[in-house]
């Protein structure tokens, strides 16, 4: 159980939660193809908070870089960078089982090997499992951009939790965000270009280009031609 009386509390005390009763009932919805991945691939592709710290050449058989992606939803773009990038090894974090269920799916289909995921809260995984200066590169694509002004403090990139991310990458390392809130884009490049250790990798010190390595999605696509705008900043940890 969690020590805060309400996801209001814990917001209040810096703490990143996701609303435990939509996820609860999001939980239920799991379709028979994902139920059925989770019970053939979780065994090979699944990790678990409670075994701690992570001994990352044993879980992936080699040393690679590794990158580590927050909140993948259903995992379609992290399956497709797992697989462009065979040279890397990939770790995602999603607290919604049927989004890990539709990731190992389509990992599996696809062959993917340099795959692993944790259906856990990001805050504990870092804290507990993810090694200090092992990271190559962080990411953490449309998250919920809690629009409110009232809910902004909600956000989880706040200046605590992105110290708590600087202490996971490697020295060169890069926080990879991409946002379709224009206001949480501001957001996000106010908080990173005032935090200590990191330098902004956009040559007009704001936002870059999409890179090549994040793939468009679906959503994207259908927001350009509406004339919706994508965010993507990129911060290298520079000590």
């Amino acid at each position: 159980m969690s020590q805060f009386k309400s996801e209001q509390e814990a917001a209040e005390s810096g703490v990143y939660m996701r609303k435990i009763q939509s996820f609860v009932k999001r939980e239920g919805r799991l379709t028979g193809g994902q139920a059925k991945a989770i019970e053939q691939h979780w065994p090979t592709m699944g990790l678990e908070h409670k075994d701690g710290l992570l001994d990352i050449p044993q879980v992936f058989g080699r040393v690679a870089p590794l990158v580590l992606e927050i909140g993948f939803g259903m995992g379609k773009s992290l399956v497709e960078m797992a697989k462009n990038e065979a040279g890397k090894d990939f770790i995602g974090i999603e607290v919604h089982t049927p989004g890990v269920g539709a990731c190992l799916s389509d990992a599996a289909e696809q062959g993917v090997t340099n795959l692993r995921v944790y259906d856990h809260d990001a805050v504990a995984i870092l804290a507990d499992c993810i090694a200090d200066n092992s990271l190559a590169r962080m990411q953490l694509f449309f998250p919920d951009p809690w629009h409110k002004k009232r809910h902004h403090k909600r956000r989880i990139v706040q200046p605590e939790f992105v110290q708590k991310l600087r202490s996971k990458l490697a020295v060169g390392g890069v926080f990879h965000m991409a946002t379709d809130w224009e206001n949480y884009a501001e957001h996000m490049l106010e908080v990173m270009s005032q935090a200590a250790g990191f330098k902004n990798q956009s040559t007009t010190n704001d936002y870059i280009p999409r890179p090549e390595q994040r793939p468009l999605t679906k959503f994207e696509q259908r927001g350009h031609r509406l004339g919706h705008g994508v965010w993507d900043l990129m911060f290298e940890k520079v000590s």
